[in-house]
């Protein structure tokens, strides 16, 4: 297993290289055989697809679909949208005692519930003060509940039926009271053999217990539970340890909107609100309305795609249905659906949806059209609010997935699980400032073990951030550096104290490169942990440059490629010919004694080694330096300028290269130069005698080449 998953590593590095989907699904054989493998990934920056394994192949989504929900609700819903649940007096008042009809119509406010506040019954509470500010201490008639807001079953069809005994299967009400579900307590008997004592919370005289719950020896935990399908009768059988505590289960309920009435009556009688049924009663003029309403759109996108809650997913879509779709039943929601989807430019016969939430077996979806639906997201003046309702590692339903990722806060994602499903979507920032939507899926998963397929998505998705952050770490650190640096003055100032931070750094030749961006060179594009000689200058520059903390990684990749364009072909390979000669970032000082020497620079013999083409003649370039004897011979004598700092580069003996090593140079008043560089003989950033560096490269260098930096 161990040499199977470092296979996938190693090949997903190479992701953006050209990889086939048959070479994916071949790594997917590896650790989930047989498992159909989706992936869409797509730049928001350009639209492009970067990656397509079957990405036009229709997959069940599972809990992903939900992204597709709340994009459409928080683009054709006003943000401060929040669903209402109102009370209306419809009848007469005379004293202390109203005669007629409560009718309590509900919208589909999902929250109401002990989530945001102190107990279930709050807002129900706040009801009752209404009704008691009135004057009002006894109610006689009916309570009635109006749910013509929805349409349709409560049971959403194409579920499985075995959903509606969990809590993730709860009935579709416009009405909902504590998410439509109970806690049931279990705890053993006094005595083995006893009844188990089981309780209700919240209890509101509402669902039936049917204790055949025995107490036994020990710690058995041996029960079981049977759900009435249309009444709120729950039947316990089995056993229970006298040794066990307790136990607790969340169990849904039967028709929501005779729960939800309920709790009101719970509430008013806790008020002190009397309440007398009385069938004879008739409906007369409404004399009373109140409204309470629990939480606004943005925290219940928190709901839905954190924490993955079917519930409040089903009734922002039937919400979005009755508002958008002019009916709150899911052909509603549908209609609106296809309403955002066409905005987006997407055709709704890319999506077939049966619900809300994704618990339909029967929803499929494209990979390919779930990230052009991000990207448009991610595009639209909304995105913070749909990106902040996502999970990440160690956030709401992925709060135990990729916890070990260094970066967790490159990601946000939603998770899927049904079963033979598992799925992720979301985001991926990148290092160069692209964000990546990204659409993950497999299916039919046969007899691979959950564990074993959430543990190859995993994977996968953690090195498609890993990838695309390759040196963010360091990015990090320069940044810190920075901030430190921030009241150092002056460019030669900001160079030289810059230069002093990053000494003692490992030396490594070529750390950095393209990253995922290209193929050829796909080190990072960002390294302080070691550096060459090249690189240690650019850096310094980067961190010299920078306006702000965050321009760091365009101003280095500026300095490091032609127009800031990051590619292999757009590096600038020669250091005087392109680096200097670029003109931008250094000029040649002339010095007391030098001369030139031009050589053509086999360009096209070099990109051709690639299997790139140059395009252009061979340059010749002209090579001012300081010969090695007057070189060592400047280098031994105190500097009577003032206190700067320089470039230098050493001429190489090959006609093929212009220098082979480069470095800073500082010039202090009465003292000899010094030598600052990532050095391959010192195997560090050091710093050190520029003479004694000449001597010990005799024969090895014609000479010197001075620059001094632009700002």
């Amino acid at each position: 297993m161990k040499k199977i998953l470092f296979f996938v590593l190693c090949f997903l590095e190479t992701s953006f290289a050209g990889v086939s989907a048959v070479e994916f699904q071949h790594l997917a054989d590896s650790l989930a055989p047989g498992a159909r493998l989706g992936l869409s990934v797509r730049s928001v920056r350009t639209g492009q697809e970067l990656v397509d394994i079957r990405a036009d192949d229709f997959f069940t989504p599972a809990s992903t679909l939900k992204t597709l929900t709340t994009a459409a609700a928080l683009s054709l819903l006003p943000l401060d949208y929040a669903p209402e649940t109102t009370l209306h007096l419809e009848g007469s008042l005379s004293g202390k005692t109203f005669t007629g009809f409560v009718r309590v119509k509900g919208q589909g406010d999902p929250n109401i519930s002990g989530r945001f506040y102190s107990s279930p019954f709050f807002l129900l509470y706040a009801m009752a003060d209404s009704l008691k500010a009135m004057g009002i201490d006894t109610l006689r008639g009916k309570i009635i509940a109006d749910t013509s807001f929805y349409k349709g079953p409560r049971k959403p069809e194409h579920w499985r039926n075995n959903y509606f005994n969990s809590w993730y299967g709860a009935e579709v009400a416009p009405l909902a009271f504590n998410d439509n579900c109970v806690l049931v307590t279990l705890k053993p008997g006094a005595n083995v053999k006893d009844t188990a004592i089981i309780s209700v919370d919240p209890e509101v005289g509402y669902v039936q217990i049917k204790n055949e719950l025995i107490t036994s020896e020990g710690k058995s935990r041996k029960w079981k539970y049977a759900m009435d399908s249309e009444n709120p009768i729950i039947t316990f059988s089995g056993q229970i340890g006298a040794k066990v505590d307790f136990a607790t289960l969340v169990l849904p309920v039967r028709d929501p909107n005779a729960y939800f009435i309920a709790a009101l009556r719970k509430a008013f009688q806790d008020k002190g609100l009397i309440v007398i049924d009385d069938p004879n009663v008739h409906r007369g003029i409404e004399i009373f309305e109140t409204h309470i309403s629990a939480a606004p759109l943005l925290s219940i996108l928190d709901e839905i795609n954190q924490r993955s809650q079917n519930l409040h997913a089903e009734m922002l879509f039937r919400n979005m249905g009755n508002i958008i779709g002019k009916e709150g039943s899911v052909s509603g929601g549908l209609r609106a659906e296809s309403q955002f989807l066409k905005s987006v430019g997407i055709s709704p016969s890319d999506f077939q949806v049966f619900d809300g939430c994704g618990l339909s077996p029967s929803n499929k979806v494209k990979p390919a059209m779930i990230t052009k639906m991000l990207t448009f997201m991610a595009k639209s003046k909304r995105i913070s609010y749909y990106m902040q309702s996502f999970a990440a590692p160690q956030i709401g339903s992925a709060a135990k997935r990729m916890s070990n990722i260094k970066i967790p806060w490159r990601t946000c994602f939603k998770t899927g699980y049904i079963a033979e499903t598992h799925a992720l979507v979301g985001y991926v920032l990148t290092i160069d400032g692209d964000t990546l939507a990204v659409a993950l899926y497999l299916n039919e998963t046969g007899k691979n073990s959950d564990h074993q397929c959430k543990n190859l998505i995993d994977t996968l998705w953690s090195r498609l951030v890993y990838a695309t952050n390759d040196g963010f770490e360091s990015l990090l650190e320069m940044k810190g550096l920075w901030i430190q640096g921030m009241s150092v003055q002056g460019y030669s100032q900001r160079i030289l104290y810059f230069s002093k931070q990053l000494l003692g750094r490992p030396y490594l030749l070529g750390p950095t490169g393209e990253s995922y961006l290209d193929t050829l060179d796909q080190k990072p594009l960002v390294n302080i942990d070691s550096m060459d000689c090249v690189t240690y200058i650019e850096h310094v520059l980067a961190l010299a440059q920078s306006p702000h903390e965050d321009s760091l990684f365009k101003e280095l990749q500026r300095v490091r490629y032609f127009g800031g364009k990051i590619g292999y072909k757009n590096r600038k390979h020669y250091f005087v010919e392109d680096w200097i000669g670029e003109g931008k970032y250094a000029k040649i000082i002339p010095l007391p004694g030098d001369t030139t020497i031009i050589r053509t620079l086999p360009k096209n013999e070099f990109f051709a080694s690639k299997n790139l083409a140059y395009g252009k003649p061979d340059p010749q370039t002209y090579v001012r330096y300081l010969p090695y004897e007057k070189a060592l011979e400047w280098a031994q004598i105190e500097w009577k300028g003032e206190n700067t700092i320089r470039g230098i580069g050493f001429v190489g003996n090959s006609e093929k290269i212009d220098v082979t090593h480069t470095g800073f140079l500082i010039l202090n008043k009465g003292e000899k130069p010094l030598l600052r560089d990532a050095s391959q003989i010192a195997m560090k950033v050091t710093e050190h005698p520029l003479d004694e560096y000449l001597k010990s490269r005799k024969g090895k260098t014609p000479g010197i080449v001075s620059f001094e930096f632009i700002p």
